[in-house]
């Protein structure tokens, strides 16, 4: 986490707890040579639309006062997602058993997309139905819905 995404993170945590949900993450990046502002929500029942429009006109003002960032930049509040990518140890425990994807930076055992149960996470390393990879092979995990 970067420290425009640490301080947005200290600033929206307890906004959006103090409307009954949480703070998945915050991502500030460049696509298409635009800054993006995006934090992410969730919540026991989910997240509606009218949640994120919600938490936006509080935080926007808030973010506008604060100034955390000086270049401009586009914000946005989105739902966490079905298919949310898992990043902090407590992801992975809140997680375990369910179906996951993970991406890795290089092929292993002739792929680099592995699909399984999410059976183990220890500093990084991440196990799925019995294949273990290091915190330095794993791209991303995301969480696998079943059609």
């Amino acid at each position: 986490m970067n420290q425009t995404e640490k301080i947005v993170s200290e600033l929206a945590g307890p906004v959006i707890a103090g409307r009954g949900m949480e703070l998945w993450d915050v991502e500030y990046v460049t696509e298409a040579g635009q800054k993006h502002l995006r934090v992410y929500i969730d919540g026991p029942e989910g997240v509606s639309i009218d949640d994120c429009e919600a938490i936006s006109r509080i935080l926007d003002p808030m973010l506008d006062e604060t100034d955390p960032i000086a270049d401009s930049y586009i914000f946005e509040v989105s739902s966490a997602g079905a298919e949310r990518q898992l990043k902090r140890p407590s992801d992975f425990e809140r997680f375990m058993g369910k179906k996951v994807e993970v991406k890795l930076y290089q092929v292993v055992d002739g792929s680099k997309l592995w699909i399984g149960a999410l059976e183990g996470y220890s500093d990084g390393a991440v196990t799925v139905d019995g294949h273990t990879f290091s915190k330095g092979q794993v791209a991303s995990v995301r969480l696998r819905m079943e059609i």
